[in-house]
């Protein structure tokens, strides 16, 4: 599913109206600084509205009403010179979304000594005030605090190349995936897992929390649709199984093509549904097209997770929406639970049935056959893979006592070596802390048993997500 609603970016700059006639070129000087933030906050798929630089209460009104009409995501304020708080605060207070105080200095500092000669005492006073950055900061943050309004703080230089652009483009990401999570359609196919607790969850708090919208529909649509798929259709699905997995020479003909029905009517059923996710369930008993359906399911969601629509087994909506989060990162996001712990070599072995995420596979994606899924009904084709070996980051959306989302998240290394090779996902985790001390953190936040694995240490983004969806984030190690 492409979101169609890019993410809007608010920026303004703040100045004094006073200054300008005192000073020569002052004005000036800071809107040409303003563009230069807009350049380093720009990427191709994100709207600017740039609202230039605000400076007394009377034009701060204004584009209040301008960010608002303009249904802005986040703002960016870039403080260009001593400004007001009365400048500032209708700006942000009619917007009702996060604010980023950009205190952005044109150089590191000032040459005191070339500076120091200059005779003009008011030349002097107008160069200064281009550096006077962070004079109106405390004055602004105070404002907010007392106001209620979020806000977060970076310090730096405009140059491109300082350490702050990388923190502002975290927050850019971060605001874009909050954008995904409020616009994705997650379908909810079949039932939970009966008896599995811990992964129920309350969907009206899912969609208070992320946003977005969840579609419940039964197993027998996608029954029917498999009823009308083409042989020439069949045909097509098989070969991009062969262009995409690693199948074994003990996969039948038969069972690739009873995974590519399934996968065809996948593919149907997603863009008639406009899913961007999906956690899915059945138990199948008794309906024989319906066991059917489950039975083949895995190879067809395995492409969907290498096309950005991820996909959760046993109706996990809380992992879905993890999966969703790395994946929108750029992460993948593969569905994953533990498996066993090698003690002797100190790391925890992690991984599941059914489909993996091919983008963070090590190597192509084995195709296996099964003669019975445990603890489900039916037989087919499954898949092997271990993620990649490197750094990783595991994600869980938690439902904590009192009825509020966090986020509980862990970073590790994906490592080679011996696994189970059983026809699922697998791999093994080494932690900074260790694997009996990382378990021992990991559940005493109370996580469902599942979570969502993706490549890259990405804590310091997912810190920034929680923080514009407005929950807690705790980072085990």
């Amino acid at each position: 599913m492409k979101n169609k609603y890019k993410l809007r970016v608010g920026l303004f700059g703040i100045g004094l109206e006073a200054y300008w006639a005192q000073f020569d070129g002052l004005k000036d000087r800071l809107t040409k600084y303003l563009s230069t933030v807009e350049k380093n906050i720009s990427q191709n798929d994100i709207e600017i509205v740039n609202l230039g630089l605000i400076d007394s209460p009377e034009k701060a009104v204004i584009a209040g009403h301008d960010f608002r009409r303009s249904d802005v995501d986040i703002i960016f304020l870039y403080v260009a010179t001593y400004a007001l708080s009365s400048t500032v605060l209708p700006v942000v207070q009619r917007a009702k979304v996060p604010v980023i105080i950009l205190n952005l200095q044109p150089e590191d500092s000032i040459d005191y000594k070339k500076f120091n000669a200059l005779e003009d005492r008011t030349k002097m006073t107008g160069i200064w005030l281009g550096y006077c950055n962070a004079c109106p900061v405390p004055e602004i943050a105070n404002v907010f605090n007392r106001c209620g309004i979020s806000f977060y703080e970076i310090n730096g230089v405009l140059d491109a190349k300082d350490e702050c652009w990388k923190e502002v483009k975290e927050w850019v990401e971060a605001a874009k995936v909050a954008n995904v999570m409020r616009h994705n359609r997650l379908g909810l196919m079949g039932h939970y897992y009966n008896g599995m607790v811990d992964v129920y969850t309350d969907i009206t708090l899912q969609l208070a929390t992320f946003g977005g919208h969840m579609e419940i529909f039964e197993v027998d649509e996608l029954s029917a649709i498999r009823k009308k798929v083409s042989k020439k259709e069949i045909a097509n699905k098989v070969q991009e199984f062969k262009k995409a997995f690693d199948i074994q020479k003990d996969c039948s003909q038969a069972e690739l093509e009873r995974a590519a029905i399934t996968s065809v009517a996948l593919d149907k059923l997603v863009d008639e549904k406009n899913l961007g996710s999906m956690a899915y369930y059945y138990m199948g008993s008794g309906i024989a097209e319906n066991e059917d359906t489950l039975s083949s399911i895995i190879l067809g969601n395995s492409l969907l997770n290498g096309k950005g629509i991820t996909t959760a087994g046993e109706y996990e909506v809380k992992t879905a929406q993890a999966m969703k989060i790395l994946d929108s990162f750029g992460v993948g996001g593969s569905f994953t639970e533990y498996v066993t712990c090698d003690f002797k070599d100190d790391v925890v072995l992690l991984g599941h049935d059914g489909p993996g995420h091919i983008k963070i596979a090590e190597g192509k994606i084995k195709v296996r056959p099964l003669k019975v899924y445990h603890g489900k009904v039916g037989k087919g084709l499954s898949v092997e893979m271990s993620v990649k070996a490197g750094d990783v980051t595991l994600l869980s959306v938690i439902e904590q006592k009192g009825g509020k989302l966090a986020l509980l998240c862990a970073e590790g290394k994906s490592e080679k070596g011996d696994i189970l090779e059983i026809g699922n996902t697998n791999s093994r985790y080494r932690f900074s802390i260790g694997a009996r001390e990382f378990m021992k953190r990991w559940n005493k936040e109370g996580p469902a048993h599942h979570c969502a694995i993706g490549v890259g240490h990405i804590y310091s983004k997912l810190e920034k997500l929680a923080a514009l969806l407005d929950i807690e984030i705790i980072k085990v190690c």
